[in-house]
């Protein structure tokens, strides 16, 4: 009986001591590869035409990046010369001939004419004006939620 309870004590240890080494997963990059010359040129030619179309995507993306910045700079030189067309008409208005404040008046121009509204800005305002949200407007038109954003801080206020 007591061989059978020793038995037993051994086979479990040695159950112990083994497991970890017959669970160990084998590097499949510890043996060479047995790859035919045409699987060689195939598993090249995958690779290279991943390398194509990643080429293609970063030249997408920094198209679009390009265009977007382009964007950006327009409505920012935009915004420089309305900037600059205020702080002239502000100083018209603060130093008239007379400096003395008890006569200064607004001189009386006529309007600015209009500027041409965008056509691509259209329909972003006409579904603001219709009380839906920028991101129902990103999301509706297939834009970008920031773009959007910026075309309706930009619009002019009537």
């Amino acid at each position: 009986m007591n061989y059978a309870i020793y038995g037993m004590a051994i086979l479990a240890l040695t159950y112990i001591i083994v497991r970890p080494f017959l669970r160990r997963r084998k590097d499949p990059l510890d043996k060479p590869f047995n790859l035919s010359l045409a699987q060689q040129r195939h598993v090249e030619r995958q690779m290279n035409s991943a390398l194509v179309e990643l080429a293609e995507m970063a030249r997408q993306i920094t198209g679009q990046l390009d265009t977007r910045a382009a964007r950006l700079s327009a409505l920012m030189d935009d915004a420089d010369r309305k900037i600059d067309e205020l702080k002239q008409l502000s100083q018209q208005v603060i130093t008239p001939a007379n400096n003395s404040p008890a006569t200064q008046t607004k001189p009386e121009s006529p309007p600015p004419p209009p500027e041409p509204e965008d056509s691509r800005h259209r329909e972003v305002y006409d579904l603001a004006d219709q009380g839906l949200a920028p991101p129902e407007i990103a999301a509706k038109l297939g834009r970008p939620r920031g773009e959007i954003e910026l075309i309706l801080a930009l619009r002019r206020r009537h």
